[in-house]
């Protein structure tokens, strides 16, 4: 194994994901001889935790407590994936990381990465019990667990009301499953000036949620064994449809120049500044609104998918144990203490005094667990005064339920920049959506062989 580690980190250069090195289908089980049962003692080394808030910061403290003879030493630079190789290649393996959940089944076909079931099994957790089963379907290969999830972040618009008042339009005109109604609603909101946008109707953020689109329009990034296929048919209706939404608000060159001058974090946001009358925003955006929620009036609608039900993908950071962790028996029981769901309570519980405390409204976690998630509302989401904004924290709450994986695949972050870019290229109009997805295809499939090709 450790001869193929090496080979991996001599190539790595080329690319932080595409990466050559060992299949992981059919080679031997990375994880047969850990017993994950073993005592929790010693030094644990954890690796990823990057700037941890009070949600983080109270989930490492119980799990501290819970394991009272367990040493922890925090490595609290961000996750990179080529110093990852690097790390293992030279031995200096850390028992955890934490990373982006796409990451995982790259690393799982590589054989850099435990598969987890024995650890669950010795924890006595049943995965697709306590996670949702789309959040497990993310770190799923080979059929076996890769990873520890945390966190489903859901995506859904939020419509600035104050803009559709002043355009007639009405919240249930902000429809993606009804392209026409949409794109009417859009025209009478959209304004210029010397052709260029002022205030857009509706920002898709079409690379920033590409997912979103081609999959809610019935797309399909990989198939069932994680091979690419984004020169699927069916992923056509996505980009033509961000195509329509862009080209009836100047084209996709001014859309985008437009966004990136929006002050997305400041006190002159694009809601405040009524830039937008509708925009994509995953769960944590409106934390970023709430100090403004009495200069805007918001609502939110579900992103809806071709067959016109609420749609939603999956997305999140998740838990790895590398091949070669010294102490893997720890790493599994820190894992399994930090995702449960009494250290989701007291990361909600110390949500909840840090909004007590600035004054700031409380709009939940979305934490990958459906019960902890309900558990947290229960106890310490409540009204925030503004009939608007709670409308807008229970459409997340509504939209939770409908997620889907984007797809476990070993190529799963290539995938993602082949299909940013093939958006990007059709949107442009530089190349046709067939045309693009092709040669999305193309450089994604050649990532997947080279790290499958082991």
């Amino acid at each position: 194994m450790r001869k193929r580690i090496l080979g991996i980190a001599a190539v790595v250069a080329a690319s932080a994901v595409v990466l050559t090195g060992c299949g992981g289908g059919g080679e031997e089980d990375p994880a047969a001889d850990v017993d994950f049962g073993g005592e929790v003692t010693g030094t644990l080394n954890a690796w990823g935790f990057e700037n941890a808030d009070d949600v983080g910061q109270s989930r490492l403290d119980y799990a501290a407590e819970q394991l009272g003879d367990l040493e922890i030493e925090l490595d609290a630079t961000a996750f990179d994936a080529q110093k990852f190789t690097t790390r293992i290649a030279s031995g200096d393996v850390p028992d955890v990381v934490q990373m982006d959940r796409r990451y995982a089944t790259t690393y799982a076909a590589q054989g850099l990465v435990m598969p987890l079931d024995q650890c669950f099994e010795e924890q006595g957790v049943s995965p697709r019990d306590h996670w949702y089963p789309f959040v497990v379907d993310d770190v799923t290969y080979d059929d076996q667990i890769w990873a520890v999830p945390q966190f489903y972040q859901p995506p859904a618009i939020l419509v600035n009301k104050k803009v559709l008042a002043e355009a007639g339009v009405t919240a249930d005109q902000i429809d993606t499953s009804k392209p026409e109604v949409l794109l009417e609603a859009i025209g009478k909101m959209y304004q210029e000036s010397g052709g260029v946008p002022t205030r857009l109707g509706f920002d898709p953020v079409a690379t920033g949620q590409s997912g979103l689109w081609i999959l809610g329009m019935g797309g399909q990034l990989n198939d069932e064994d994680g091979t690419p296929t984004l020169d699927d048919p069916s992923n056509v209706a996505g980009i033509e449809m961000l195509k329509q939404i862009n080209d009836a608000q100047g084209g996709f060159a001014k859309v985008k120049s437009f966004t990136d001058a929006f002050d997305t974090f400041g006190e002159n946001n694009q809601f405040v500044a009524e830039q937008v009358g509708a925009q994509v925003n995953a769960q944590w955006y409106p934390n970023v609104l709430a100090p403004y929620m009495d200069q805007i009036e918001l609502e939110a609608v579900p992103f809806r998918g071709a067959d016109g039900e609420p749609f939603s993908v999956a997305s999140g950071t998740a838990f790895v144990i590398p091949v070669g962790a010294k102490n893997p028996a720890a790493a599994c029981a820190w894992m399994v203490n930090l995702t449960s769901d009494d250290a989701w309570m007291a990361a909600g519980e110390a949500r909840a005094a840090t909004r007590e405390a600035d004054g700031g409204v409380n709009t939940g976690l979305f934490t990958g667990s459906p019960a902890a998630d309900k558990a947290i509302r229960d106890k310490w989401v409540v009204e925030s005064g503004n009939a608007g904004f709670d409308q807008v924290i229970s459409t997340y709450y509504d939209v939770v339920d409908y997620g889907q994986s984007f797809g476990s695949s070993p190529a799963g972050q290539e995938i993602q920049n082949e299909l940013n870019n093939a958006i990007t290229a059709a949107l442009l109009g530089d190349k046709t959506p067939e045309e693009a997805l092709a040669d999305a295809q193309q450089a994604a499939m050649r990532a997947y062989e080279n790290i499958t090709a082991g």
